[in-house]
């Protein structure tokens, strides 16, 4: 499985953006997949996941109300949508996918290359 993240830049606080992930190769057969994030000086942490098949969803306090995964099964896409960014939020944003459940950074087998997203307040 290939994984290719895109659509991360610089905002504000307040606005919004989409990151997305194009999925490539056995995607089928993946079980979870979910965006983590890495700020500067800080260990990567879990946003949000999502599960392949029924699009059960999952997701980070800090984000909560805030972020929305979802999943287009038909281009094997995988999106983020962001709105109310903050500062905190500036992060290198990764992709990922594994074919059993996944939780922790270390259980997820395949990356996305990441997408850095800036927000300026």
């Amino acid at each position: 499985v290939q994984l290719q993240a895109s659509g991360g830049g610089l905002v504000q606080a307040g606005d919004s953006l989409r990151l997305s992930c194009a999925a490539s190769g056995r995607i089928f057969t993946m079980f979870v997949m979910g965006w983590f994030r890495q700020a500067p000086g800080k260990e990567r942490e879990f946003v949000a996941s999502i599960r392949w098949s029924n699009g059960a969803t999952d997701y980070a306090d800090s984000v909560k109300g805030r972020f929305t995964i979802s999943r287009d099964r038909a281009s094997d896409t995988l999106y983020l949508q962001m709105n109310s960014l903050k500062s905190e939020d500036t992060a290198v944003y990764y992709c990922a996918a594994d074919d059993l459940i996944a939780t922790n950074p270390g259980d997820y087998d395949f990356w996305g290359q990441g997408t850095l997203v800036t927000v300026s307040s």
